[in-house]
């Protein structure tokens, strides 16, 4: 817990506008997926996703590890917060839609995550996963360039992160369906060939939105890839 709450400084001192924007964007491309009630969502950081969320749902629960972010959430009226490490998570209801996004790759043991969230969802409920691209284009030219060695290397942010490993839709798609959830569909968000701090110092809007576009078009090489899944 306590590395959790060193890691948590990251979002609250080190995050960029950019960051948040791709945030923004990853909530624009998943929302109409939404359905039901009740909604989960797991390791919200600071809650800007949270914000949005509680406007689409009766009931939002959220779930994070990091008490330092915890407490940057504000108290809405439908929102219940709780401190828990998913894999400690008991929760008191059962839910129509869980977000989990960005944190699969944060968990060392990510096949006992998701089969206790699995545990959570109504029978007819949906759960979205997303998670970064190892085949992004940033990353496939950080290779070619010589910062990377292979996609799936941790690169520095990664490691800030503590992150574990780096997906993509072939390696997601596995991790999914071994945990005996069923796919329905597989989506990216956002065509990123540059990295973030370069986009945010060098793009207007006009530009975040034509490559916001363009990721619509080439999936696998997005900066983000999400999967939607139901029992």
């Amino acid at each position: 817990m306590n590395n959790l709450e060193e890691l948590s400084k990251w979002y609250l001192n080190s995050e960029l506008d950019f960051d948040r924007t791709l945030q923004e964007l990853r909530y624009r491309t998943i929302r109409k997926y939404f359905k039901g009630k009740t909604c989960l969502e797991i390791a919200p950081a600071q809650g800007i996703t949270t914000a949005r969320l509680k406007d689409d749902f009766e009931v939002l629960h959220v779930v994070e590890g990091s008490l330092n972010l915890l407490n940057e959430i504000p108290e809405y009226p439908n929102v219940t917060k709780f401190h828990s490490f998913i894999e400690n998570f008991n929760p008191p209801i059962t839910y129509d839609f869980i977000l989990m996004d960005h944190i699969l790759e944060h968990i060392e043991e990510p096949q006992e995550a998701l089969s206790k969230v699995k545990s959570f969802l109504n029978p007819r409920g949906t759960i979205i996963i997303g998670v970064p691209n190892a085949k992004s284009i940033h990353r496939l030219v950080a290779v070619k360039m010589g910062y990377l060695k292979s996609i799936y290397e941790l690169n520095q942010r990664d490691r800030e992160l503590g992150h574990y490993r780096v997906y993509d839709m072939d390696t997601l798609s596995k991790e999914i369906l071994n945990s005996g959830l069923k796919i329905k569909k597989k989506e990216g968000v956002f065509f990123k060939p540059l990295s973030n701090g370069q986009i945010q110092e060098n793009w207007d809007a006009k530009m975040i939105e034509g490559f916001y576009q363009l990721g619509f078009d080439f999936p696998e090489n997005t900066a983000e890839i999400y999967i939607i899944a139901q029992l």
